[in-house]
């Protein structure tokens, strides 16, 4: 059974003004969010951050009202709002395509809430130029929205959001459309406007750089569930599984052993780290940053590690460098002085600057039926085993390790299929994570190289797979 990483924000329930307890979506059979539990504090500016498709914006619409959630409930300053309709809602969101009606100009845009509302003229003047004050849009009242450019746009989208003083304001990736400098100009606008506004945003996006600078809570998901919840500091200094520390920001993650506490092995060498809390000899997953890494000409006296560096890249403020070590580990190095490739050279790193994280799972559990002595059903297929005396019909849980399945070019000559929907470098091999058709995932470590979305046949060897009868 695959072991989700789930995590409360530790607050106390009056500083709440969003609740999602147990939220759970399904579209058809397909579950885009399982088991969601997130609590919002009001005034904080919030990121739900994450790749296409793990639910984020999902879940944003299941808050706006937009969609209806499978199971759970949504609480909005402690009541109950899961069935209340969107209208009905103290809540704003601006959408990626800014969704400005083309046939008004600016003003009209703005004020289009506050005419639906009825309110007076005059107060309904005031509120329009208040808010297209806050985001720097005044004298643009009588413009033609499509004669402004794209950051013009989110702002009038914005204005038009505020101008109802919602409670809260949702924003779907809402700075998608711009180029870069633009987008970088209106993140910091942003958060400007959360300040001066005081109420609580919610932000829906694929870009950690954006989610780090914008973000007072970040909030991490893949595949429907809720990896972490931290502050950026803490998201990046302190990623609490793989997938955390690969999404976000640059990252070498291997494989290690803790010997005890505050020693651990990788790159088969021993290093100092301030790490507690495993048991001896525990297998674990470790991060370095590559800003982290110090580099110089080579000294065997000073090192820790050292190896040859394979290339180096000008990246405008540092050197991105990948070293190869003599036991095959390539690792990334940013740094201000660059290396040439050939160079060798001495690596270091602190004891500080290591990060342990504990593992997810040390290997495949799936679960499965006896067929007969030397078969079982797992994954909607039927697979050979060794020889069990196992009754026929006993659920059961086959462990395969992760280097024990063989991926393959075509589906048709697997056993399984499925296609690849995750791919972590960990120095010297891949660990995948790929999604069958029967629902569960399966995690393969390789040398291979896989593209994100690969269809591939799935074997496995009968003396690979190990069987126990549940509890």
């Amino acid at each position: 059974m695959e072991v989700k990483v789930m995590e409360e924000k530790k607050i106390e329930p009056e500083g709440h003004i969003i609740d999602f307890k147990h939220v759970s979506k399904w579209f058809g059979e397909k579950q885009v969010l399982d088991d969601v539990n997130l609590y919002v504090r009001k005034g904080e500016f919030v990121t739900i951050l994450g790749p296409s498709g793990c639910g984020k914006t999902t879940l944003l619409r299941i808050l706006a009202g937009f969609e209806t959630a499978s199971e759970g409930e949504i609480l909005l300053g402690g009541e109950d709002i899961t069935q209340t309709p969107p209208h009905k809602r103290p809540m704003n969101t601006v959408f990626q395509r800014y969704a400005l009606f083309p046939h008004l100009n600016v003003y009209d845009n703005v004020a289009f809430g506050l005419k639906l509302r009825k309110m007076d003229s005059k107060e309904m003047d005031a509120a329009v130029r208040k808010a297209l004050k806050m985001v720097g849009m005044t004298d643009y009242e009588e413009r033609d929205v499509n004669s402004l450019s794209g950051g013009q746009q989110q702002r009038v989208a914005i204005a038009r959001a505020i101008v109802n003083k919602p409670q809260v304001l949702l924003l779907d990736e809402p700075l998608a459309a711009l180029d870069l400098k633009m987008r970088k100009d209106m993140q910091l606008e942003l958060k400007d406007m959360h300040k001066t506004l005081g109420i609580t945003f919610i932000y829906v996006t694929h870009d950690q750089e954006e989610a780090l600078t914008l973000s007072d809570t970040i909030v991490v998901m893949n595949e429907g569930v809720i990896q972490q919840i931290g502050t950026p500091t803490d998201i990046y200094n302190e990623p609490k599984n793989c997938f955390v520390a690969d999404f976000i920001g640059e990252s070498n993650i291997l494989e290690g052993t803790m010997l005890k506490d505050c020693l651990v092995r990788f790159m088969d060498k021993e290093f100092n780290c301030v790490d507690t809390g495993f048991d001896d000899d525990e297998p674990v997953d470790v991060v370095l940053r590559p800003e982290d890494i110090y580099i110089m000409q080579r000294n065997e006296q000073a090192e820790q590690f050292h190896g040859i560096v394979q290339s180096c890249i000008f990246k405008g403020v540092h050197y991105e460098m990948i070293v190869l070590t003599p036991d095959g580990y390539e690792i990334m190095i940013q740094d201000y002085n660059s290396f040439e490739p050939g160079t060798d050279v001495s690596l270091i790193v602190k004891p500080a600057d290591i990060h342990v994280m504990k593992k997810e799972r040390l290997c495949n559990t799936i679960e499965a039926t006896v067929v007969d002595s030397d078969h079982i059903e797992m994954l909607g297929e039927k697979f050979q085993i060794l020889p069990t005396d196992i009754e026929p019909g006993t659920e059961v849980l086959a462990e395969v390790g992760f280097d024990k399945i063989d991926l393959t070019d075509y589906q048709e000559d697997g056993t399984a299929d499925g296609d690849v929907r995750l791919i972590i470098y960990k120095g010297n091999h891949y660990h995948l994570t790929i999604a069958t058709d029967e629902g569960p995932y399966l995690y393969v470590d390789t040398t291979d190289v896989w593209d994100d979305g690969d269809l591939v046949g799935i074997n496995i060897k009968p003396e690979d797979i190990r069987i126990k009868v549940k509890d």
